[in-house]
């Protein structure tokens, strides 16, 4: 049986903030395209009849595979599960959409406001350790040394600067958010405005030099690491899964009881 991906979710969603760039605070006018993630809870049907299961629907304005251009839209929404077994495992993506600032949250329920409630329950050290390992990997495909179909391809950012700015910038981003959810156990978003200063100058090309951004990078990384390995941070070791699991199963029954009957 066909499934209406897209019907289903945005039925169901009980969440969308802005995503990307955006939300980060670093989005160049004319430039970044416009990302928005959020969250959709699976009629029962698909959770424990035989409908077939709706993890998540994304819609773009480009054909899949094209890239982005300035102002695009792209939008994922997830199902409760699935958003909830990838943050918990420390996605540092969807651990965005709980902690958006309310000028960023485009839509919301009460449920969506009890998810964004929960966002402590979700930052731990394990949390910290993903994000970190998530930075490694970016650093390998910045050098080359990472799979051939996630490697950075933007040639006329080469062409320009001598690297891929965009992706070396992402890099930095991810390694101040480590530092930051390891000495603070938060994620300030957008980012406080010297570390965004520091990461936009990296975006627009304004450090031309490679190596001295990957040194830069390095030092924030090892700083967090350091940190965790010394176990000198406020974070609990691991998510509070038992909490996030009951508000789960409570959030699911609620919003299956508040559908009008077929």
């Amino acid at each position: 049986m066909s499934i209406d991906t897209g019907a289903v979710a945005r039925a169901n969603e009980i969440l969308r903030t802005e995503a990307g760039s955006g939300v980060h605070g670093l989005a160049i006018a004319g430039v970044s395209d416009h990302d928005e993630a959020g969250v959709f809870v699976e009629p029962a049907e698909h959770v424990v009849g035989l409908a077939g299961p709706v993890d998540h629907h994304t819609w773009r304005d480009r054909p899949e595979g094209a890239r982005s251009e300035a102002g695009d839209r792209e939008c994922t929404l997830y199902s409760l599960r699935k958003f909830l077994r990838l943050a918990v495992a420390g996605n540092p993506n969807l651990l965005l959409v709980m902690c958006a600032p309310e000028s960023s949250v485009y839509r919301t329920t009460a449920l969506g406001d009890e998810l964004r409630a929960l966002a402590p329950a979700f930052l731990s050290r394990d949390a910290a350790r993903r994000a970190v390992g998530y930075l490694d990997g970016q650093v390998a495909m910045l050098l080359g040394r990472g799979r051939q179909k996630d490697m950075p391809k933007r040639p006329e950012l080469v062409a320009a600067h001598g690297y891929d700015t965009k992706f070396a910038s992402h890099a930095l981003r991810l390694g101040l958010q480590a530092l930051e959810l390891t000495e603070h156990a938060r994620l300030t978003l957008p980012m406080p405005e010297a570390d965004r200063e520091r990461v936009l100058r990296v975006k627009s090309g304004g450090v031309p030099d490679l190596d001295a951004v990957l040194a830069e990078v390095t030092a924030v990384r090892d700083r967090a690491e350091a940190l965790l390995e010394a176990g000198r941070t406020p974070l609990p070791e691991a998510p509070d899964t038992e909490r996030i699991s009951a508000w789960s199963v409570d959030a699911h029954r609620r919003h299956w009881d508040a559908m009008p009957a077929a």
